[in-house]
């Protein structure tokens, strides 16, 4: 069975480069474009991980990852931060990666491997 990943990120272009590149490698896909029906589509799909960016429409990325993590069900998907924000210091701690747009493809999958190994 495929592993799942969430894509959480408003910008529809990235949104759709992500799952091109997650489907191409075998992975099934979600997706949401923003940090309130990002918590929807997790609890609805319950993916394996998530790509988050930060700087978002109606709930950022922290916040998003604030209410995921006091979820009892979600709080251990591993989460990677795909971001444009530069400073690393207001990503989440406890991300798997931290990846700045924008990104190296194969980087990125190395990474997914690795978090989901």
């Amino acid at each position: 069975m495929a592993k799942k990943i969430l894509v959480i990120d408003d910008d529809p272009v990235i949104v759709k480069y992500l799952v091109n590149i997650f489907e191409d490698n075998g992975y099934e896909t979600c997706t949401a474009d923003d940090g309130v029906k990002a918590l929807e589509v997790a609890k609805n799909e319950k993916p394996d991980l998530i790509t988050l960016d930060l700087e978002m429409p109606e709930e950022w990325g922290t916040r998003f990852y604030r209410k995921l993590s006091k979820d009892s069900e979600l709080k251990d998907i591993p989460v990677i931060v795909v971001s444009g924000m530069a400073s690393r210091h207001l990503s989440i701690k406890k991300a798997v990666a931290y990846l700045s747009k924008p990104f190296d493809p194969d980087k990125l999958l190395v990474v997914v491997k690795k978090a989901l190994a």
